[in-house]
């Protein structure tokens, strides 16, 4: 699976690069069915991954954010899929703050087993496999990662500074002693992956295609990414494409089920 993997670091490479050439100027925004922002930049990093995946895989179907509208009849019939975001954090992106993100992830059997995260404003690059190890790509070199664990006080969770949800807000208190980093898009599970963040909690709606390709660098540092029952966060098991309520770990250790009591039945 290393070819693969390379291949679709090659195809981030090339898809940051035509995001970077639009983010240079001045661009549209259009506005989706579902109120979210679509650029220029969404649309040129779809087709360059999309073709570069069926062209290195055509026997692989393709889930991207921008054609998503696939029957569930013919989703469940997929052993595995690539699940794709060309350009998560549109809304960063248009901020121009940076903080936006390539997300290629290969899923089987419900679990992401390679994934590829890049974010062009900074050439930041993570990549993983299950099995194998997750990676920070520096001047050609890659550096291995792995979560903080133990993790010990202050806690650092991946939170609005500024503006908290009532469940979000009544974890922290729970939590005891933190330190809050705001973050965009899926940076925060790289940042837990690289031993930076500690936790990330999320209430509230994201799709398949916001989080698998992180998930799966996160919990090759040897991380996790669980529902509030427990159970690992896992794609394509149903017909809508939304994930639950979860937490992202770097020590599964940490006792979040007394953090999520409340917040989670409040």
């Amino acid at each position: 699976m290393t070819a693969l993997r390379e291949a679709c670091i090659a195809l981030a490479l090339e898809a940051g690069a035509a995001i970077l050439a639009v983010y240079a100027q001045d661009f549209s925004v259009e506005t989706k069915d579902d109120d979210s922002p679509l650029t220029q930049a969404d649309l040129a990093s779809h087709r360059i991954i999309v073709a570069g995946l069926r062209a290195l895989a055509p026997d692989i179907p393709v889930l991207s954010e921008e054609d998503a509208d696939i029957p569930w009849d013919t989703r469940r019939r997929w052993p595995r899929h690539w699940l794709v975001d060309p350009l998560d954090g549109t809304r960063e992106f248009v901020k121009k703050n940076g903080e936006f993100t390539v997300n290629i992830a290969l899923v089987e059997d419900g679990r992401p087993v390679l994934g590829v995260v890049y974010a062009p404003v900074f050439d930041y690059l993570l990549h993983a496999e299950r099995g194998v190890g997750a990676f920070l790509r520096q001047g050609g070199e890659d550096i291995a990662l792995s979560t903080r664990r133990p993790a010990t006080a202050p806690l650092r969770v991946a939170a609005s500074r500024s503006h908290l949800d009532p469940r979000t807000a009544a974890a922290l208190e729970r939590m005891g002693d933190t330190e809050r980093h705001g973050l965009g898009s899926s940076l925060k599970f790289c940042r837990i992956a690289e031993g930076r963040i500690d936790v990330y909690p999320r209430f509230g709606p994201t799709s398949e295609w916001d989080t698998a390709a992180a998930q799966c660098v996160l919990e090759a540092a040897g991380g996790v990414v669980l529902r509030l029952d427990g159970t690992p966060l896992d794609y394509n098991r149903k017909d809508n494409l939304l994930n639950p309520d979860f937490i992202a770990l770097g020590d599964a250790d940490l006792p979040w089920r007394d953090w999520l009591d409340e917040a989670a039945h409040g």
